[in-house]
């Protein structure tokens, strides 16, 4: 679900704003469950600036794959 809602544009907003304060739902609804929303719950786990900032790089820089 959370794929085709990226496709159509309408959540990424949401995923950015939502990657700074959730950082591993900000990549859940960019990207759904995968390798990279479990790095990020990592990151988050051992600092929140870690997790916050790779979520960002995800939804704002790199293309989804």
């Amino acid at each position: 679900m959370a794929a085709d809602l990226t496709k159509n544009g309408r959540v990424r907003p949401l995923a950015v704003v939502v990657a700074i304060f959730l950082p591993p739902l900000g990549v859940f609804l960019d990207r759904g469950i995968g390798s990279s929303f479990w790095i990020t719950c990592l990151l988050t786990l051992i600092a929140f600036v870690p997790g916050m900032v790779f979520a960002l790089y995800l939804t704002l820089i790199s293309p989804a794959g």
